[in-house]
């Protein structure tokens, strides 16, 4: 019984800690696309506004009744900041950004309305794709998921083999 809790209580971390927040890794000077996206399927673009944000309440990038406006539009994200028209009918608001710089990491905000709807990416800026997906921090992250992929099955396996011993001593007739 603590065995099952303990599996359904690491399951419930796991799935919160996946559902909180994005993080996106980018290099200096490419570029990286920030996902929003609402959860409402009958969205009308003209009753629908997405405000970006970024640092101190910047203004990244505003889509008012379903169409750009960018007169309060950040300096430094002019021509920088570019969305995906013809995805916003199927409720994609997300944005690309293009030659980043490292001032650019940090937390952006996607507000979606009138659905009041709130998506938080973190951007983290790289120096290079040097070794991208061959170094150490990569292999160490696999090394996690194999561990917990492996501890959880060791749970689950556990928790059937304590059933099924269960169920034999119940079937097995005293002598």
């Amino acid at each position: 019984m603590i065995i099952g809790c303990c599996f359904i209580c690491l399951f419930a971390v796991l799935i919160n800690k996946v559902s909180l927040d994005v993080t996106v890794e980018a290099v200096f000077g490419g570029s990286v696309v920030l996902p929003c996206s609402s959860d409402e399927h009958d969205l009308k673009l003209q009753d629908t506004d997405v405000f970006w944000r970024g640092k101190d309440n910047e203004i990244i990038y505003n889509l008012i009744k379903g169409a750009d406006s960018l007169k309060s539009q950040e300096p430094r994200y002019k021509n920088r900041a570019q969305t995906f028209p013809d995805e916003y009918r199927r409720g994609n608001f997300s944005i690309k950004l293009v030659n980043l710089t490292h001032a650019d990491a940090g937390t952006f905000i996607c507000y979606i309305t009138p659905s009041n709807e709130q998506k938080t990416v973190k951007l983290i800026i790289k120096e290079s794709t040097e070794q991208e997906n061959h170094g150490p921090e990569t292999q160490l992250n696999w090394w996690k998921i194999l561990l917990i992929c492996v501890f959880t099955l060791s749970v689950f396996v556990s928790v059937i083999a304590y059933f099924i011993c269960k169920q034999r001593k119940r079937t097995q007739a005293p002598i």
